[in-house]
């Protein structure tokens, strides 16, 4: 059975539809930043619970990354950007 080209082809996404998919905001071991630093920041910037924030610094320390946060891409940015501006490497996947 024959099909055509276009029902093989993925519809463009546009970014309005991007920004609302979820991503992850990941943290990034190092060896320069201090559990408290790291724990605060995640107080403050992504409105952990202490308790959280505790087990997630513990996670990033032990497997050298952990998913902090999922949202959609435009809140996760400003996020990212606050925690990079405090010295700690983050990206969004």
């Amino acid at each position: 059975m024959a099909t055509s080209n276009s029902t093989l082809l993925q519809p463009e996404i546009g970014l309005e539809e991007i920004t609302r998919q979820v991503h992850r905001l990941i943290l990034h071991n190092d060896n320069h930043n201090s559990f408290e630093w790291v724990i605060e920041t995640l107080v403050e910037v992504c409105k952990h619970t202490v308790e959280q924030a505790e087990q997630c610094s513990y996670i990033i320390h032990s497997k050298g990354k952990y998913a902090v946060k999922t949202a959609p891409f435009n809140i996760l940015k400003a996020m990212k950007d606050a925690i990079t501006e405090r010295g700690i490497s983050a990206t969004i996947e």
